[in-house]
């Protein structure tokens, strides 16, 4: 079964745009946590900079999956998306659905 890349390439912009737009939301979690002295004390600081670790986290798991959407892309182009890059078998369109960024197989990816 062929792969319809027009369906691909929207997938792949819709998912770019959610990234793009929970960034751009988080941007102010992630800033740098001042010191208030109004605040409860040490603790309030702590649950700050936790929050703010996460929020880090959670912004360089996005511009990972941002770059494998330029990585899904380039396939895309050179006429391999939708092809494990272990094994050269097809991906099944269900998993492409799942996470259109997917560039391997179940089994190569297990």
């Amino acid at each position: 079964m062929a792969i319809d890349l027009e369906i691909a390439r929207k997938r792949l912009a819709a998912r770019r745009t959610e990234l793009e737009e929970m960034s751009k939301l988080s941007e102010e979690a992630r800033s740098t946590v001042m010191l208030d002295q109004q605040a409860v004390g040490r603790l309030s600081r702590m649950d700050s900079m936790q929050q703010q670790a996460m929020a880090e986290a959670q912004e360089r798991q996005r511009q990972r999956d941002l770059l494998r959407i330029e990585m899904a892309e380039r396939r895309i182009r050179q006429e391999d998306y939708g092809y494990c890059t272990e094994c050269d078998a097809e991906i099944p369109d269900g998993r492409l659905e799942i996470d259109p960024m997917a560039e391997k197989c179940v089994a190569c990816a297990s």
